[in-house]
């Protein structure tokens, strides 16, 4: 498998792990201090991963633009979650990394609009993104790995 891949394979097999050994009510708990909770951030890394790599390519996403919205970049919770998105979360984590996996293995990314991230790093090609992206859910796990100690 392609390094970029076996990166965020194992991303994504830490927050599954994550969703699967916490409550619901610790899912969606806001500790004091922070402004979004544990599913907030895992939904985000879908969110951010779509965007990155497939809208940024011209092509269509595995969710919706209500989805995007919703945990896009300088949104917070506007409540919680009930099980059921947590479920479709879930199954996202997975269902998103297969088909980018078998979309990138296939030649399906061609075209891409650089795009300069909010931290600086200018992505060019699908390539950037996809290193981009691991990056991203790099940091975000380990955000998430602070809030389960407060929740």
């Amino acid at each position: 498998m392609n390094p970029i891949f076996e990166v965020q394979k194992t991303i994504r097999e830490i927050l599954l792990k994550i969703l699967d050994s916490h409550s619901l009510e610790q899912l969606n708990k806001i500790p004091e201090g922070f402004n979004n909770n544990i599913i907030w951030n895992i939904a985000h890394c879908v969110a951010a991963q779509q965007t990155l790599v497939y809208k940024l390519s011209g092509l269509p996403t595995m969710v919706t633009e209500e989805f995007i919205s919703k945990y896009r970049k300088g949104t917070k919770p506007e409540g919680d979650v009930s099980q059921e998105e947590v479920n479709e979360v879930r199954n996202l984590l997975s269902e998103t990394f297969e088909k980018t996996k078998n979309d990138f293995e296939s030649g399906l990314f061609v075209d891409y609009n650089e795009y300069t991230t909010s931290m600086g790093f200018t992505l060019r090609n699908v390539h950037d993104a996809l290193n981009f992206n691991n990056y991203h859910e790099g940091i975000h796990t380990g955000i998430i790995m602070t809030l389960r100690k407060l929740v």
